[in-house]
C-alpha cells in the first residue's frame, strides 16, 4: 500500500519509517525545502534513539522517499496521514489548526484517486468534520474518508511505542475508512496489538483525555512530594505503594520538576479550551495546569536555596545538568528547565549547563545561560549542581571529580536518582524531591 505522510517533523518521520519498515511504500512531504534535503542526506531532524538506522534501512530498500510536493507525494496513496503540528494558538491557549486546514485544502485540490485522508496530529473533538468539510468544497466528486488516527508516542521511545503500541485507536465514520485503516495496520495483526475502533470524535477525545489523566499523575505526585518534605515521608515510598494498586498502576508516578514537552502542556491548554466552548468545565485538568506551572518556578527557588537563599544568592554559580524535559530526546518545548534557570537568573545567579542532546535547541531559549561541553565542565567553580533531567550520563557521576571541580559539595537532585544515604557519606550537602 502506498501512504503519504504529510509532515516530516517528530511524528510523521517516525511514523513514516516504520509503515515503510512494515513494508508500504511512504513517502514524507514537508515544505521545508531544508529539511527534505537535510533527510535526503541521511541528516535526522530530530533525535530519536534508532531513527537515523531505520530511516536510512528503508530509503535504501526503496520503501521511503521524501519530497516538498504535496500534489506529487499523495498521487496514488490509499492512506494520506496528516501529521503536521498543532501548537498552542498565540493569545487564547485555543490548538492552532491552520496547518492541519491548509493541508486538507491542499489535499482536496490536488487528489485525483480514492484514499482515506488520516489526521494523525492532535487535534481537538470536531476538527475531522471540518477536514471533510473542506476537502469536500475542493473535491466534490472523489470517493474518500477521513478518520482519526491518534498518536501515543513517547520520545525517546518512539519507535518501540509504534511497532508494540498499547493500543491503536481509529475514529471512522464508514466501512470503507475502516478498511483501509485495518490494511494500514494489518502488520502489527501478528503482534496481536489490540485496535479500537470508535466514531471519530470519540477518538479525538481519547488523545486529549490520555494526555490530560497522564498530565494529572505526574502533577498529583509531585503535590505528595511537596507533603512527603513537610512529612518526612518517602515519595517513592509512598509511590510504590499506591501504584502496586492496579486500579492505579505504577507508571507516570515519578515525582520531579513537573512535566513539559510537546503535547502535555499544549494539550492539557487545548482540553481546557474545548471544555470552555462547550461549556462543560474540566476543572481538575484546570488546576493541574495551574499546579505544574508553578512548580517548575518552585523547583528553581529550590536551588536558590541550596545557594543560601535568595538573599546570598546573587553572584553565586549553579549548574544544571539536562535541560531537555526528558532524557533521550533534543525537545526543549515548555521543559522544566526553562523556568529553573530563568528563576536563578532572575535572581543573580551565574548560570551554566550542560546536556547530551539539548543544547542546541536550549541556547536561544537561555541566552543568559553559559552552554558548556561536558557535566564537568559545568560544574567548575559551582555553588550547587542541580540534576534536572535523569540522562544516564548523569547517575553514575564521578562523585570525588565532583567535589574536586565544585566550590561547594551541593547537589539539589530533582529527579531522585542518588541515594540521601549514599550522597551525605559522600560528603555532600544533598537535597532531592519528596524524600524528608
Amino acid at each position: 500500500m502506498k501512504i503519504a505522510m504529510v509532515g516530516s517533523g517528530y511524528v510523521g518521520l517516525v511514523s513514516g519509517a516504520c509503515f515503510a519498515d512494515f513494508g508500504h511504500d511512504v513517502v514524507c512531504i514537508d515544505k521545508d525545502q531544508g529539511k527534505i534535503d537535510r533527510l535526503h542526506a541521511g541528516v535526522m531532524p530530530i533525535y530519536e534513539p534508532g531513527l537515523d538506522a531505520l530511516v536510512d534501512s528503508n530509503v535504501k530498500a526503496g520503501r521511503l522517499s521524501f519530497t516538498t510536493s504535496l500534489a506529487e507525494g499523495i498521487q496514488g496513496a490509499s492512506a494520506i496521514f496528516i501529521a503536521v503540528g498543532t501548537p498552542s494558538r498565540r493569545g487564547d491557549g485555543h490548538a492552532d489548526l491552520s496547518y492541519v486546514h491548509a493541508v486538507a485544502r491542499e489535499v482536496g485540490e490536488t487528489l485525483a484517486n480514492d484514499a482515506v485522508v488520516v489526521t494523525k496530529s492532535t487535534v481537538p473533538v470536531g476538527t475531522g468534520d471540518e477536514v471533510e468539510r473542506i476537502i469536500r468544497d475542493c473535491a466534490p466528486s472523489h470517493r474518500f474518508a477521513v478518520v482519526s488516527n491518534p498518536e501515543f508516542l513517547r520520545e525517546g521511545a518512539a519507535i518501540g511505542d509504534f511497532k508494540r503500541p498499547d493500543r491503536i485507536v481509529i475514529g471512522a465514520e464508514d466501512e470503507f475508512g475502516r478498511d483501509v485503516m485495518r490494511e494500514v495496520y494489518r502488520p502489527l495483526f501478528l503482534n496481536e496489538s489490540p485496535i479500537l475502533f470508535t466514531s471519530r470524535r470519540s477518538s479525538e477525545l481519547i488523545k486529549y483525555a490520555a494526555n490530560a489523566f497522564l498530565a494529572t499523575k505526574i502533577t498529583f505526585i509531585n503535590e505528595m512530594a511537596d507533603l512527603c518534605e513537610k512529612t518526612g515521608a518517602n515519595v517513592q515510598d509512598v509511590a510504590r505503594g499506591i501504584g502496586m494498586d492496579g486500579r492505579i498502576g505504577a507508571k507516570f508516578l515519578h515525582a520531579g520538576p513537573g512535566y513539559g514537552g510537546s503535547c502535555f502542556p499544549k494539550d492539557t491548554l487545548a482540553l481546557l479550551k474545548t471544555a470552555e466552548d462547550y461549556d462543560s468545565p474540566v476543572r481538575i485538568v484546570e488546576a493541574v495546569v495551574k499546579a505544574n506551572d508553578s512548580r517548575k518556578r518552585a523547583m528553581g527557588r529550590k536551588v536558590l536555596e541550596a545557594l543560601g537563599g535568595m538573599e546570598t544568592a546573587r553572584g553565586k554559580k549553579a549548574a544544571l545538568l539536562g535541560l531537555t524535559f526528558k532524557p533521550n530526546t533534543d525537545d526543549m518545548r515548555d521543559s522544566p528547565a526553562i523556568a529553573i534557570a530563568q528563576t536563578l537568573v532572575d535572581a543573580g545567579v551565574i548560570v551554566t549547563a550542560y546536556d547530551p542532546e539539548g543544547m542546541e535547541q536550549a541556547s536561544p531559549l537561555m541566552p543568559d545561560v553559559t552552554m558548556c561541553d561536558s557535566p564537568y565542565a559545568a560544574i567548575e567553580g559551582a555553588d550547587a549542581v542541580a540534576i534536572v533531567t535523569e540522562w544516564d550520563a548523569f547517575r553514575a557521576l564521578d562523585l570525588d571529580r565532583v567535589k574536586a571541580l565544585a566550590h561547594r559539595p551541593v547537589l539539589v537532585d530533582l529527579r531522585n536518582i542518588y541515594r540521601p544515604d549514599d550522597m551525605r557519606a559522600a560528603g555532600f550537602a544533598y537535597s532531592s524531591i519528596g524524600r524528608g
